[in-house]
């Protein structure tokens, strides 16, 4: 299968014989597709930094802790080829559960404290689901470099700190969140928001960088009809993961108290 220059692959024992005829440096981008302008700035930093960009689309079920959420997940596959394309990628691995998870999930990748705080802390599993994904897919691509967004921190920090506690040869590189005119956090997941709703939802990030104390941001949040399932500051940050529309939306910035 192929998409003008870029290569696509949906078995991954064709994408490792590709990889082992790559010379030169490799980055890679791992997504769940759905893409955004925010994924587009890490392929291109990706390609402007490495002879080779991989990027990797997989909607990953095991780090779905609701069912009814990764149903709803979006699939924009063509639009998502053809930002690739736009991006100058290189390749694109399309894997399948039953080639990335053929021991059907026994091996699990799991880390004690920080994965079960924040998000962890609301969504049982979900960074076992994460970290195990990710830990598949850097050993399968073998990159240099590999590309993560500073809106999802938690996952970026929890990452970080696998590849050097298993002393993994990959340079994990953050790209900072990339915001709608509004300030709503770039996601997949804004898809789902009505109109009305993707205009308060930008209020998320209104109130996260005022000068407020983190009480009065969960009473703006609140008045403002959603549902918080945190607002925290840690590391010199505030993060908070609010919901609306029965969509979960997370963000967080920087905040020197």
């Amino acid at each position: 299968m192929s998409n003008s220059n870029i290569k696509i692959f949906e078995s991954i024992a064709e994408f490792m014989k590709y990889r082992s005829s790559l010379h030169g440096s490799v980055g890679f981008v791992p997504t769940m597709g759905a893409l955004h302008q925010g994924h587009a700035s890490l392929l291109r930093q990706s390609v402007s930094e490495n002879d080779f960009t991989v990027l990797s689309i997989y909607v990953n079920p095991t780090q779905f802790n609701n069912p009814e959420d990764l149903q709803k997940y979006p699939k924009t596959l063509d639009a998502d080829l053809a930002m690739a394309k736009d991006c100058n990628v290189h390749a694109v691995i399309l894997p399948q559960f039953q080639e990335i998870y053929a021991d059907n999930y026994r091996y699990v990748i799991s880390e004690k404290n920080f994965s079960n705080e924040l998000c962890g802390a609301h969504r049982p599993g979900h960074f076992d689901g994460v970290l195990t994904v990710v830990m598949k897919l850097f050993n399968m691509v073998s990159p240099q470099k590999a590309y993560f967004g500073e809106k999802d921190f938690q996952q970026l920090l929890l990452i970080e700190d696998m590849v050097k506690t298993f002393f993994m040869k990959v340079q994990i590189v953050r790209g900072p969140t990339v915001r709608e005119e509004s300030g709503l956090a770039m996601s997949s997941r804004n898809t789902r928001l009505s109109n009305e709703g993707r205009k308060k939802a930008a209020l998320i990030y209104q109130f996260l960088k005022n000068e407020k104390t983190i009480e009065d941001v969960k009473n703006q949040l609140l008045k403002n009809g959603f549902i918080i399932d945190y607002v925290e500051q840690k590391f010199n940050r505030r993060f908070v993961a609010a919901t609306l529309e029965n969509v979960r939306l997370i963000d967080n910035v920087e905040f020197k108290s």
